[in-house]
């Protein structure tokens, strides 16, 4: 198939190729735009009836994801892609405690990474292209949000941090005893007996420690990733197409390189071929399981939604569109250990699982020079720092950034430039950190005077 067919198809395939560019991307050339000139309500993209030609963004064209069309394109997929519902249900949200606006926030003030001069929070949200940010301390709001085309009633896409989804959902069964992490998966679906996936372990597939030939080299024309991204897009294929059709049917070809188990390699197929355990295991696809097992049980205000492929598949490495305060809800929900109001959503042993970390040995393999120390452990990234923090990350800046010692949960969707976390680092982790030590130091309890 010629490139620029398996290009477009690829952008089709609901940001397929896209999820996997935070450690893959090739060279990018510095933005000619920032965050207010890019804005794409003052752009006036998609405004008008119709909008002039200059301002639509739509199918088929081939580059609704380049910058800065993609300041409006991550909050509106579904106007783009097949999508399926991740339901919330019939019952009434569960409001969020909000505490007084602490406008303190706004005045913190970190230093950069690889930087001598310092930042504030407010001028750190700019810099990072922030479309959203939520802060929770102590299960309260504190700090919130909107930038450019989001509004507190949008969705937004979550890209990888979709994967933590898919990842969670396989904690909480193997904590319940449902799927067992040490199985090959070739027992579990046993369409991957000639695959790369075959005689991996679960957990192999869940901490991304496969062996697998596969390259998400984008300036290669024959690159692994176009097959991949051409075989899940959900649009007709072209006359002569032979090759894969969806997520199932791509993950079978998939060979085998090296030993499973001896280095963390990021890869998105690993969670497609995790979403295929799961539907296996429980007859439920992933969307499914995120609506009956995480937003109908957390009070979520807004359903989400997830890409599929041709065959309705939801897209479980990189498809999920959600409301920044439901994937709040979800981080705290993930910080109280899987408690809701003295409720046990899911068993704490999940949470506990994540927080216990990777193979930091098989991680360090993987050169994350930000992410030093750290591992990787059911699709979610842990720092191992002392505050204990771990996240789950997507591509372009999006970020569900939980510290445990400090009580906060940090929720950000953004529309960098740069698909890649490591233009984004030097910026946030240090944005993070301050953040948490400024809410635990204005909440600490001052001494009382001796009598």
């Amino acid at each position: 198939m010629p490139y620029s067919t398996t290009k477009l198809a690829a952008i089709s395939a609901g940001l397929s190729a896209l999820v996997a560019m935070s450690s893959h991307a090739g060279p990018e050339q510095a933005p000619a735009l920032d965050a207010d000139a890019s804005d794409p309500v003052k752009l006036g993209w998609m405004e008008g009836f119709p909008p002039p030609q200059n301002k639509l963004i739509g199918q088929p064209d081939s580059n609704y994801f380049s910058f800065p069309k993609l300041r409006w394109t991550v909050c509106h997929f579904r106007e783009l892609l097949p999508t399926k519902q991740v339901s919330r249900g019939l019952g009434a949200p569960i409001p969020l405690p909000v505490a007084p606006e602490d406008k303190g926030i706004d005045y913190v003030t970190f230093t950069p990474i690889g930087s001598d001069t310092k930042m504030t929070w407010k001028d750190s949200l700019a810099a990072n292209y922030t479309d959203g940010i939520l802060v929770l301390h102590q299960g309260e709001i504190v700090y919130e949000r909107y930038f450019g085309a989001l509004r507190e009633d949008g969705k937004h896409g979550a890209m990888s941090m979709t994967k933590s989804m898919t990842g969670l959902l396989a904690e909480i069964l193997v904590a319940e005893g449902t799927l067992d992490e040490n199985a090959k998966v070739v027992t579990i679906v046993p369409e991957l007996e000639g695959s790369a996936f075959g005689d991996a372990t679960v957990r192999q597939v869940m901490d991304m420690t496969t062996a697998l030939r596969y390259s998400e080299n984008y300036a290669d024309p024959n690159a692994d990733i176009w097959v991949y991204s051409a075989a899940a897009s959900p649009l007709p294929k072209p006359a002569d197409y032979t090759g894969p059709r969806g997520y199932y049917e791509y993950l079978q070809t998939v060979q085998k390189e090296g030993t499973h188990g001896e280095a963390f390699g990021y890869k998105t197929i690993n969670t497609d071929a995790l979403g295929w355990i799961l539907a296996r295991t429980t007859n439920k696809d992933v969307a499914t399981l995120l609506s009956e097992r995480l937003w109908r049980k957390i009070g979520a205000e807004q359903d989400g939604y997830m890409t599929v492929d041709s065959t309705g598949t939801p897209f479980a490495g990189g498809g999920l569109s959600a409301g920044l305060r439901d994937l709040g809800r979800i981080g705290q929900l993930v910080l109280n250990g899987g408690e809701l109001n003295g409720e046990e959503i899911f068993p704490v042993e999940a949470v506990e699982n994540i927080r216990s970390g990777g193979d930091k040995a098989a991680f360090a393999k993987a050169g994350y020079k930000a992410l030093e120390g750290g591992s990787y452990r059911g699709m979610w990234w842990i720092f191992h720092n002392p505050h204990g923090a771990f996240a789950a990350r997507g591509v372009h800046g999006q970020t569900i950034y939980i510290d445990p010692t400090a009580e906060m949960v940090i929720v950000r969707f953004a529309s960098h430039p740069k698909a890649k976390n490591a233009a984004i680092d030097p910026t946030s982790l240090p944005a993070f950190q301050a953040l948490a030590e400024y809410l635990m130091a204005k909440n600490a309890t001052p001494e009382q005077p001796e009598e």
